[in-house]
């Protein structure tokens, strides 16, 4: 973690120096940075990948229209974000800023519609296959991602406000003033959910812990981000180092935990569920009338 807390230098100034694979994982951010953003990343699309064959399978007979459009989602999701770990070396390097600029917006923007909508089902308390419900979710969802996404284009291409390069101009206090009101607004939303948990309206959320456990993690992760952005926001060194710290966790594990607190158990429920139908059928079909002999 020692490259964390060396503060990266201007792009002007920082520019890729070797070439090949050596060059692009050295420099900007440094190797560990890279790393530790982009091995967990490949990690989960190898597991999803090896799990692609019977999770189709579940979700064919599931029938599910929101688990079947997460799990879409999720997988373009992961693999803009990989894309996007691997991309680090665009942010210091000259003429790149463009490419960099839009890759961002639309991992970060797949990020938070997973977010935004994740949260309204959270809300309903249970799942659901309506399609009323999910058509109302999705543009409920849709219409936040998008007014964040039209601010974001605001201040990148009308003021030239470097909202996604890092390594530069870490005072701009235009920058940080508008990522703290960001965090603010998301750790505002899961301390209310934390609140309802605690509180008489604990019977709308879903019981099951894991659920709890995503909202836990998700408030502590954008409180370490909130406090970090104030003290980068005011030119200390060690709150650039937490705002770090907070976008390697987001972006190598924010992923994994949905698929693991809201997609797991569905494709263990329905694999059992496919055992006892097929089950029924070799019963019905006499596969185990010997057992009674």
């Amino acid at each position: 973690m020692r490259q964390l807390e060396q503060l990266p230098i201007s792009p002007e100034v920082a520019q890729p120096t070797g070439g090949g694979l050596h060059s692009w994982f050295l420099d900007c951010h440094g190797l560990w940075y890279t790393l530790a953003l982009t091995l967990p990343s490949v990690l989960f699309i190898a597991y999803l990948a090896s799990q692609a064959r019977r999770s189709f399978n579940t979700l064919r007979f599931g029938r599910s229209y929101i688990i079947i459009l997460y799990y879409a989602l999720l997988w373009i999701v992961s693999v803009l974000n990989l894309f996007w770990c691997l991309a680090q070396a665009w942010q210091c390097t000259s003429g790149k800023e463009l490419s960099w600029n839009l890759l961002t917006l639309f991992t970060t923007s797949g990020l938070l519609f997973l977010e935004v909508s994740l949260v309204a089902f959270l809300l309903q308390g249970n799942y659901t296959t309506g399609l009323e419900s999910l058509t109302q979710t999705l543009v409920i969802s849709g219409v936040i991602v998008a007014a964040d996404i039209i601010i974001k284009i605001i201040y990148i291409f009308g003021f030239g406000i470097p909202l996604f390069i890092d390594a530069s101009e870490t005072t701009n206090r235009v920058k940080w003033g508008l990522w703290i009101v960001h965090k603010l607004l998301l750790t505002a939303i899961y301390g209310f959910i934390l609140f309802m948990h605690h509180s008489k309206w604990r019977e709308r959320l879903p019981a099951r812990p894991a659920f709890y456990n995503y909202i836990c993690a998700m408030f502590l992760l954008y409180v370490i981000a909130l406090f970090g952005c104030v003290l980068a926001g005011n030119g200390a060194g060690f709150g650039f180092w937490l705002y770090n710290l907070a976008t390697v966790c987001y972006h190598s594990l924010y992923l994994p935990l949905i698929y693991v607190t809201f997609l797991a158990d569905f494709f263990q429920e329905d694999d059992l569920r496919l055992e006892n139908v097929y089950y029924s059928e070799m019963k019905d079909a006499g596969f185990f009338d010997a057992d009674w002999d």
